[in-house]
């Protein structure tokens, strides 16, 4: 399975010109953070199991947590030590057993060779928000740091394109990532999942891992239109995808069964590693509901929505013109990908009438929010040309997730927008809530310098 393929790229950056990689040395300053029993009071740990992966290491070397030197409001590090410690209790031993949300993992290093399996807390109740991003909205870093770390990813190496040859584990595995509820589990490791905790700032909070030695599952009850898809041999993994986002169904159980290979000609099924297939589901259903906005009529006025969550500020402008959408964010000094930076990072990608052709370069967000406001414009049978702008702030101290965009849009497209005659009216409104001007902003976005300086037939002869 392909990665999902969008148009023409649209960097454009202030400051610097490419994402940060994080430094994958050691970072022995870390583990002094150990040793503050506010952290690790009464806990037994290996500091020699604990693996790093920090950016802004020489930074994050002179704060030790306490200092806020790369201008986050809270250290991100901090946060996640102490959820990692509130569920170490529940982990001793190589046997785990616990309510799975459902929710699985297939890794994407050494692909087409992954690691596949079960997302498993060892407790016993309703788990099901643990994997379920859609109910997450509202909720602070700390309560979605805590519940994703009670998450034990257990681990089975399998070949994406032969994975239905890879016996007990995998079959189950793809049982789990079809189920509607919560399903008990219980997993035999091969070592103590809380051999190793892995910081890196390029992933979403997550718990522990440790590779399956055994797997049993008791009686998981299969969402039945997944289930229907998942049967018919020779329906495209495009069409199920689509067909079960028209029928209702969540999108991230879509995006799950999408990863197990759940869908698709028969012997073209293939496991999609997590992180490729959250994208390619978003890219697809969104695809498919922009062909039919641009059979739609114009909306008649300039409207921007807003919604703020986790310090990121949104604002969603729609013109009244025909199809086109950008998304831009820009990411503060200290923020995730501009953890050094002296100056704001500012870039974005657009699509005009005609869409894109290649991967958009700012990523997953991309397609998660044009999903959500591919959904208000199906549901009202309208048309616009749409910008998403992003600011994202210090508080925002670690990545969450694609999630986190798509319902952050979906939120501000819930409320009532504000309405206006002009393009002026409706930018003076945005930049009253961006900290950053809004002169940046029309200076880097393709869509606005377009409807600001391009003039279209209907201005001279009205419409």
């Amino acid at each position: 399975m392909r990665r999902p393929i969008g148009g023409k790229r649209n960097p454009t950056i202030i400051g610097q010109m490419k994402k940060p990689k994080p430094s994958l040395k050691d970072n022995e300053w870390v583990l002094k953070l150990l040793d503050d029993p506010k952290l690790a009071a009464n806990v037994n740990y290996d500091k020699e199991q604990i693996v790093t992966k920090i950016q802004g290491r020489n930074l994050c070397a002179a704060c030790k947590g306490g200092k806020f030197l790369c201008g986050k409001e809270r250290c991100p590090l901090v946060v996640r030590f102490s959820s990692y410690f509130r569920s170490s209790t529940f982990l001793q031993g190589t046997d785990l057993d616990g309510a799975c949300p459902p929710g699985v993992f297939v890794g994407r290093i050494g692909y087409p060779y992954v690691y596949a399996g079960p997302l498993v807390p060892p407790i016993h109740e309703d788990t099901s928000q643990f994997d379920e991003p859609e109910s997450w909205f509202g909720k602070s870093i700390d309560e979605i740091v805590g519940f994703r770390s009670m998450l034990v990813r257990g681990k089975h190496r399998v070949h994406a394109k032969k994975f239905e040859e890879s016996g007990k584990i995998m079959d189950q595995t793809i049982d789990l990532a079809l189920s509607m509820n919560p399903v008990d589990v219980e997993l035999n490791l091969k070592k103590k999942p809380a051999a190793a905790l892995i910081l890196d700032d390029q992933i979403q909070p997550f718990g522990p891992s440790a590779l399956v030695k055994d797997m049993r599952v008791s009686n998981p009850k299969w969402d039945h239109h997944i289930q229907k898809a998942y049967f018919d041999n020779d329906l495209k993994a495009s069409e199920a995808v689509t067909t079960l986002f028209q029928k209702g169904t969540m999108v991230t159980k879509i995006q799950r069964a999408f990863s197990v290979g759940a869908f698709g000609i028969k012997d073209q099924r293939r496991l999609v590693p997590t992180r490729w297939s959250i994208t390619a589901v978003d890219s697809i259903i969104s695809k498919e509901m922009m062909e039919k906005i641009k059979t739609f009529p114009e909306i008649n006025e300039y409207r921007v929505y807003e919604s703020r969550y986790l310090d990121n500020q949104f604002e969603i402008l729609m013109m009244p013109r025909e199809w086109s959408y950008e998304a831009m964010e820009a990411w503060y000094p200290g923020t995730v990908w501009n953890v050094n930076g002296r100056n704001i990072l500012l870039f974005g990608d657009y699509e005009g009438y005609d869409g894109r052709t290649t991967y958009a370069s700012i990523g997953g967000c991309y397609y998660a929010a044009r999903l959500a406001v591919g959904e208000l414009l199906m549901n009202e049978r309208r048309q616009a040309s749409v910008a998403v702008f992003r600011e994202a702030r210090p508080g925002y101290i670690m990545p969450v997730g694609v999630w986190q965009v798509r319902e952050n849009v979906r939120n501000a497209l819930r409320q009532k927008p504000h309405k206006y005659n002009t393009l002026n009216e409706a930018l003076t409104r945005i930049g009253s809530q961006f900290q950053i001007p809004i002169k940046q902003w029309i200076n880097k976005s393709m869509l606005l310098k377009k409807a600001l300086f391009q003039k279209r037939l209907t201005d001279y002869f009205g419409k």
